[in-house]
């Protein structure tokens, strides 16, 4: 059981954590085989997770259950049930889809969270016995009070997940509208003026056509550096070290901040963690260049002494962190500490108005 729980509670994927819970459940009671099932409130399963049948089984059994006879019994009532023979149930439906194998034993242990049933524990046919036991059902409603809570973690950083994939869309979306729109914008006045200008003043008109230029060049780089935001080069193949030095030298054309790399000892190539150091990195450079009123931005990556740390430090204007309302102007803050969290790393914000701002990440290698 303790093992279970350890290896259920590092799981962070809500698939992931329900397909360890069932391989544990199926392991604890001793039976042919077990599902997990979370329901939609629609009448269906969201997830119906097996154990002990083959991909191809699964398969030829064709979609998912509908939350009816034993199965919907299950999510009615907190009260865990045990037969010998699920076809004498009254709840038996009578029918499994032709490839469904038969069985007789079973346990079924609801998963309940804050008074609602979140999903259930399907057990079937014992090994080596006629019926499951009281000692299998008091174990699988202990693992049942931890799926709850490991349930509702996984789904909670799911969301957070996707509150940052869309704070970053947002982002994205406010900097096309900041910058480049404003460059393209600016392209369509001076290429105006330059039509206008042609034939009376062609001195004029051709310095409008070289701000016309000047323009387009600069929406481009812009572009060239939101996208490598959003796409970076792979991390697997060039590390982070490189690639955090080419997203730098691409910020250094489009800005004029003073940006420096200093990178000691030697991270790791595919490093488990790369993605989200990087991207926590990309948030800090970013608000120092656009918020802070930085000259000088100095970024650190030293990967001696077993561990990896991350410093962003700007000579900007600074900012009182413990703010009321400071994460809601400044959602990349929230973004950089759930995924330092997810990482199981440690992250330091410092800054003072007037006295700049650091941002320091720690996590093991």
């Amino acid at each position: 059981m303790n093992a279970a729980v350890l290896a259920i509670a590092a799981e962070l994927s809500v698939e992931n954590v329900l397909q360890r819970l069932v391989d544990a459940a199926r392991e604890l009671a001793g039976a042919r085989y077990a599902a997990i099932g979370v329901p939609d409130g629609e009448g269906a399963f969201e997830r119906f997770i097996t154990s002990g049948m083959s991909d191809e089984l699964v398969a030829a059994m064709g979609p998912l259950p509908r939350t009816h006879g034993l199965l919907g019994a299950m999510l009615e009532s907190e009260a865990p049930y045990r037969t010998l023979d699920i076809r004498r149930d009254p709840r038996f439906r009578g029918w499994w889809p032709r490839a469904h194998p038969t069985m007789r034993s079973f346990l079924g242990v609801p998963i309940a969270a804050r008074g609602d049933i979140i999903g259930a524990f399907y057990l079937t046919d014992k090994l080596g016995a006629e019926a499951f036991s009281h000692d299998d059902q008091r174990h699988i409603e202990m693992l049942a009070a931890h799926a709850a809570v490991a349930i509702e973690n996984a789904r909670l950083y799911e969301r957070s997940r996707e509150l940052s994939v869309v704070e970053e869309r947002n982002r994205v979306a406010r900097e096309l509208h900041d910058s480049v729109t404003q460059n393209l914008f600016g392209v369509v006045l001076a290429a105006d003026a330059a039509a206008t200008l042609l034939d009376r003043d062609p001195a004029e008109a051709r310095a409008q056509l070289a701000r016309v230029q000047e323009l387009a060049r600069a929406g481009m780089e812009e572009l060239r550096s939101l996208i490598f935001e959003l796409r970076p080069a792979a991390l697997a193949d060039e590390g982070l070290a490189a690639t955090l030095r080419k997203h730098l030298g691409v910020l250094r054309r489009v800005y004029a901040q003073d940006i420096a790399l200093k990178v000691a000892g030697t991270p790791r190539p595919g490093g488990a963690h790369d993605g989200d150091v990087f991207r926590i990195a990309q948030e800090a450079v970013h608000n120092a260049v656009r918020h802070a009123q930085a000259d000088h931005i100095a970024v650190g990556l030293d990967a001696r002494n077993g561990n990896l740390v991350l410093t962003v430090d700007d000579d900007g204007v600074g900012f009182d962190p413990a703010a009321a309302g400071v994460r809601g102007r400044r959602l990349g803050l929230t973004s950089m500490e759930e995924r330092a969290r997810a990482l199981g790393g440690a992250l330091t914000i410092d800054s003072e108005p007037g006295a700049g701002t650091r941002v320091r990440l720690e996590v093991g290698a």
